[in-house]
């Protein structure tokens, strides 16, 4: 299954799917999304379709390889209930930013399951399948090989999960910028970069001063006042590392399995360990 889950949407979404599914049907299902049996794939909204290819079975007359046709119409969240549900994503700040971020939190399911709602499939309500086959079985192993496809397609977009449910990324996220919370981060996510200026030196230029009074040595070394015993440290209200995190997981030019933001903190963390022993 790692195959078609790299990530933790796409692992949760399989998940999802095993509570209400035969096992032997999904794993007969993914045998044949890793053998290349499907076809075609696309994704229109909530509704995919997909062409397999079928068995040569000479004991049941079958003696060319089929093709069949496959339709999933996944269940879409009712346009009130997303507008109950961005009003109350929207008041939570953490989940507005990472959103903004292209981002999905791990928490996700947990907040629309308070409203009575679902993201991930949670039943096999939320689907309406068919299959040209003559299997009986719903959904038959050629259903079953097309879900391990779309859990590949929420690694590369994990928004997907949003769209197969009725809004789309650009929906989303223009409601959630929209709010308080939103507008703040937005704020800060538009701001101009800084223009970069050629220089002749990397160091500032020395300026003579003129000094009137003759210095203290004592004055100099130690200063006019007395340092403060102890230093408030400023709490920064804003998103760390925003940069870095501005693309995701996954940014377009990253290649590896692993997440982008989760290496980056691990050689943060490294950078910032490594000569603490010697202090």
């Amino acid at each position: 299954m790692n195959k078609f889950s790299r990530t933790w949407w796409g692992d949760r979404f399989i998940k999802a799917l095993e509570d209400f599914t035969d096992d032997s049907r999904l794993q007969r299902g993914r045998s044949y999304a890793r053998g290349g049996k499907v076809k075609s794939f696309a994704i229109d909204k909530n509704i995919i379709t997909a062409k397999v290819r079928g068995s040569v079975n000479p004991y049941f007359g079958v003696y060319k390889e089929p093709t069949y046709n496959i339709v999933i119409e996944i269940t879409p969240i009712a346009k009130t209930r997303w507008n109950e549900a961005i009003k109350s994503l929207s008041s939570k700040a953490s989940i507005v930013s990472r959103l903004l971020l292209n981002e999905v939190p791990e928490n996700i399911e947990e907040n629309f399951s308070q409203m009575g709602l679902h993201l991930l499939p949670h039943s096999s309500k939320d689907f309406k399948t068919k299959c040209s086959c003559p299997d009986y079985a719903n959904p038959c192993k050629h259903i079953a090989g097309v879900y391990y496809l779309v859990a590949s397609q929420l690694d590369n977009n994990p928004f997907l999960l949003f769209e197969l449910r009725g809004l789309s990324k650009v929906e989303l996220q223009a409601k959630l910028a929209d709010s308080p919370l939103g507008k703040a981060l937005s704020t800060v996510l538009d701001s101009q970069e800084l223009t970069i200026e050629p220089s002749e030196s990397f160091y500032p230029k020395l300026e003579k001063q003129s000094v009137s009074e003759k210095p203290n040595l004592r004055e100099f070394w130690l200063g006019t006042k007395r340092l403060p015993s102890t230093i408030e440290v400023a709490n920064d209200s804003g998103v760390s590392a925003i940069l870095v995190k501005k693309e995701g997981d996954f940014p377009a030019f990253w290649r590896k399995d692993n997440s982008f933001l989760e290496t980056m903190e691990e050689l943060y963390q490294r950078v910032k360990t490594k000569n603490q022993n010697l202090m």
